[in-house]
């Protein structure tokens, strides 16, 4: 094998000589396609055999209370396996992946490229209730950032192959290559030009070719009946798009406060523990919530919402249509706390397959409840697909990919009205109340933004401690007049930082200011650096974005500013310094 990869390797060196570098580009976009698309293949094939071998029924006695534990195994070796091989450290999400890209020059190590294969089919595999989809696009991009860099492709090429990784990776997931592509630029990239799309739809077909040549019908996510679109709905699907937006709201604020409550136990086995115990009460109450849950989308689409209290203790409680309604509801509201439990406690996975499975549950419980209460005569099949995209958009804040991956995965364009009124609504009404995805929260959590203003984000990637000059020689405040000539005569510098004896600065002095006194020897001994010195017109803490930092100079006309740590001089920043390393990095991370 590894004979075989230096021979694939030394080939593509060769071509990469022969080639033009648009010619080798479009490529390697082919091939990191292929890989990704078959990277995921993998994982869906692997998790739907793991799934078929631990629910299989065995006919024992404690097959049901075995179940309900399955969960927590898989979370205990999924753990075990990241203290054991990556202590612990195995970062997930997307939010990692737009890490990678803003503050790492889209550079990822290569045992992700393995890693999250491994750790999300065991994890969902065995029961946990997330999505695959994080974890295939973080493998996907993984093998389009270290494609880049073994041939040695600058930043902006290994940005747009990285993402090529991803949007193969969706694409196959779902079969829907435009999907693919619409993730890749909503959720990943951050500046995205023409000529950037081929490349992307390139590796987004071959992603998807390579699902629907080896994956069978029931492994992919797909719908294939539904009723026309009737105009006279329109007001409801306007209603369901507020109450997905609202959902989406929740899901988010509940996840993101989950997962801050799991951070603060330290051990890691505890969290397995009380994450596997909460996966366990919900699933003994809720079955649908086992796994990623498209078997219950796809009984939801065929309108057979019956068919998922079978093994629910719930059941013999459930006597009418009412009752079912309420027990979907329940699904509904507790899928987001079983996916938190899932993720928080050291599962991997993502919110993409959740939100999803969400929004069918919320789009069928109102067109039956609008039915059951006589308002109105509604298709449920197509409400319940058309929630679908509007949680997503909302909770992922990516409009655009929900409504062209249902409208790909139902076959068709017969409900892209609707989509579109559902997703944008939800959309808005989400940013409008949280103006933050889960994963743009995660991002800052990590000290970074996503910023789609390409200088914004050449800023961002600027460290403010890099260029800080320390040669601006400091006097203390008690210092004389004659101590400050004596400085001024060992530098070049025409601004003096006064601190305290403890070193903290209280203000500056500039050479101009003192130009009619510095020659008047009769002063040098009476006059004290804190009667010439001024307040510097604006100072930068250490830890101030670059963003903040040009605001400041832009609002007080200034060339050169302090910049202190906790009040503490540590020396000056120039905006010439900045324009210099913004231009670097400029030329730096532009196609050659």
């Amino acid at each position: 094998m590894n004979e075989w990869a230096q021979k694939h390797s030394l080939l593509l060196s060769w071509l990469q000589q022969r080639l033009s570098e648009r010619q080798f580009f479009i490529l390697s976009s082919v091939l990191v396609g292929l890989t990704a698309g078959l990277a995921a293949v993998l994982l869906k094939s692997l998790v739907h055999l793991i799934y078929e071998f631990v629910t299989h029924d065995y006919e024992l006695p404690f097959q049901f209370w075995l179940y309900l534990f399955l969960p927590f195994i898989g979370l205990l070796i999924t753990v075990l396996y990241a203290q054991r091989f990556h202590k612990g450290t195995l970062e997930k999400g997307t939010s990692h992946v737009l890490y990678s890209i803003t503050r790492k020059s889209s550079l990822m190590a290569p045992f992700h490229m393995v890693a999250h294969l491994i750790t999300s089919a065991i994890t969902i595999g065995f029961g946990g209730s997330s999505g695959l989809e994080a974890p295939i696009a973080t493998t996907g991009s993984a093998i389009g950032s270290n494609y880049a860099r073994t041939y040695h492709l600058n930043y902006r090429q290994r940005t747009l192959l990285l993402s090529c990784g991803a949007a193969a990776g969706i694409a196959a997931a779902f079969n829907a290559p435009i999907a693919g592509v619409l993730f890749a630029i909503e959720i990943l990239l951050l500046d995205i030009s023409a000529t950037a799309f081929i490349p992307l739809i390139i590796a987004s077909a071959v992603g998807a070719l390579c699902s629907n040549i080896i994956l069978q019908d029931g492994i992919l996510l797909s719908f294939k009946t539904q009723i026309p679109f009737n105009f006279y709905n329109v007001p409801y699907y306007v209603l369901m798009g507020i109450f997905a937006g609202l959902l989406a709201t929740y899901h988010s604020r509940t996840f993101m406060k989950m997962d801050a409550w799991f951070a603060k136990r330290k051990s890691p086995y505890t969290k397995v523990i009380i994450g596997g115990g909460i996966l366990a009460v919900l699933i003994l109450l809720f079955p649908p919530l086992f796994g990623e849950g498209y078997t219950s989308v796809l009984a939801l689409s065929q309108n057979n919402a019956q068919g998922l209290l079978n093994t629910s203790i719930l059941k013999e409680f459930i006597t009418n249509e009412w009752l079912v309604l309420l027990f979907l509801g329940g699904i509904m509201l507790t899928k987001t706390f079983a996916v938190s439990a899932t993720i928080s406690s050291g599962g991997n996975g993502g919110n993409f397959a959740p939100s999803l499975m969400t929004g069918a549950f919320l789009g069928f419980f109102f067109s039956r409840f609008v039915n059951l209460t006589g308002f109105g005569k509604l298709p449920e099949s197509n409400f319940t697909l058309v929630a679908m995209a509007g949680v997503m958009s909302g909770v992922m804040h990516a409009p655009l990919t929900a409504i062209f991956l249902i409208a790909e995965v139902t076959g068709g364009y017969g409900l892209m009205i609707p989509l579109m009124i559902v997703a944008s609504i939800s959309y808005t009404v989400s940013r409008f109340i949280e103006p933050e995805s889960i994963e743009s929260k995660k991002l800052a959590q990590k000290g970074a933004v996503i910023i789609h203003d390409r200088d914004k984000k050449i800023l961002s990637d600027i460290s403010l401690s890099k260029l800080i000059e320390t040669n601006f020689q400091p006097v203390v405040e008690t210092a004389r007049l004659r101590d400050l000539i004596t400085v001024i005569e060992k530098t070049t510098r025409n601004i003096f930082p006064v601190i305290t004896e403890e070193g903290k600065l209280t203000g500056v002095i500039e050479l101009n200011s003192i130009r009619d006194i510095m020659f008047n020897t009769e002063l040098y001994d009476q006059v004290v650096m804190k009667e010439l010195m001024r307040k510097p017109p604006a100072v930068i803490e250490e830890g101030e974005s670059m963003d903040e930092v040009m605001k400041k100079f832009d609002l007080t006309d200034s060339w050169n500013l302090p910049v202190t740590r906790q009040g503490k001089y540590l020396g000056f920043i120039s905006k010439s310094t900045i324009f210099n390393k913004y231009r670097s990095e400029l030329i730096e991370k532009s196609v050659h």
